[in-house]
């Protein structure tokens, strides 16, 4: 599997929050060379299963959410321009002049207005200006029979890669850590090394906004075992100095009083033995992600959580390293390897 293609495909696939439906075709067909079912589920998750063949043989449960941030037109006005909403957690301050892809039946581009500083009243370029006072700007004269209330709006930038080995899209939270888990399927398959317990795939839908994929998902499947991937901070010169990972540190390890701490640990010693890059992440609640759902489903789930560091999150440029993908995928594919079903703290 080649990292970077891999990424370019995940990261063209529009999937706002609740509107997963097209990515999730294109992703079943990544995931079922590695799977012996693949099906989507009525929320929009993706779903894979691998029986080990082994009787009473324990599940794990790998996740990554499938789902992006973007915004859904809530108004169509005159001359082309639309009023919209955000869908997930959208910074105001990053959106003026940005270009989008209106996702009505033909896929449609847009910008949104930006008044230049000439027009601007004393004291307001200092202010960021609320998302409800924005428009899109489409240029059509027939938007309103084009573009209905209702369509999902993404980013409109594209995958590219940088100097050093890094990489810079929209959504690389979380497709960064679907395709860290396609990337260890396919380790284990070119090792061809039996497995001693079941293996389980949830790519889930609207992490941003309700972790309800997550929990269908997980309550569906049922697993003794869950490690859920997701991006972290990245650190920059202008950004803070503490909870933040340096890009190229590898694979970071949550460790905190929601994630299991045998689980956690068996992972901890599987990067040490087989001197995977990593770091330890210190959570000290809510982790934000999938692995706080995940764990308090049924009758509860031994979670734990590897995270990718990323520049600019939730932005149009998000930036990993490809080696940091890797180094997740590595870590998940040698401790899947040799994991037998049972924790050893």
């Amino acid at each position: 599997m080649q990292l970077e293609k891999t990424l370019q495909t995940l990261c063209s696939l529009p999937a706002v929050s609740g509107f997963e439906e097209q990515a999730a075709r294109t992703v079943c067909a990544l995931l079922e060379p590695y799977c012996d079912s693949v099906t989507v589920d009525r929320n929009g998750n993706v779903m894979g299963y691998r029986s080990c063949g082994r009787e009473n043989a324990k599940t794990i449960l790998l996740d990554a959410h499938l789902d992006q941030i973007g915004f859904v037109v809530t108004e169509v006005l005159e001359d082309g321009f639309l009023r919209f909403a955000p869908v997930g957690g959208v910074d105001p301050r990053m959106l003026l002049a940005g270009e989008v892809t209106i996702l009505a039946e033909q896929p449609l581009y847009g910008v949104i207005a930006c008044l230049p500083p000439h027009l601007l009243k004393a004291g307001e370029q200092d202010k960021a200006v609320p998302v409800d006072r924005m428009l899109i700007d489409t240029g059509l004269t027939d938007a309103k029979s084009r573009i209905r209330v209702g369509t999902p709006i993404v980013f409109g930038q594209q995958p590219v890669a940088l100097a050093g080995g890094q990489y810079c899209s929209k959504c690389l939270d979380d497709r960064a850590g679907v395709a860290a888990i396609l990337l260890a399927l396919d380790r284990l398959q070119q090792e061809n090394s039996g497995l001693h317990c079941n293996i389980a795939v949830l790519f889930s839908a609207q992490e941003e906004v309700t972790g309800l994929g997550a929990q269908t998902g997980a309550f569906a499947v049922q697993p003794e075992y869950a490690i859920a991937v997701d991006v972290t901070h990245g650190k920059t010169p202008d950004g803070p100095s503490d909870g933040v990972f340096e890009l190229g540190s590898g694979a970071a390890i949550g460790v905190g009083p929601n994630l299991h701490r045998g689980l956690t640990q068996q992972l901890i010693r599987t990067a040490k033995a087989y001197d995977i890059a990593h770091s330890l992440e210190v959570m000290e609640g809510n982790t934000g992600t999938n692995a706080w759902t995940m764990q308090i489903v049924a009758h509860g789930i031994a979670t734990a959580l590897l995270s990718i560091p990323e520049k600019y999150m939730h932005t149009p440029v998000e930036v990993v390293q490809l080696s940091d993908v890797e180094a997740v995928a590595d870590l998940m594919a040698a401790f899947l390897r040799t994991f037998d079903g049972e924790v050893r703290g």
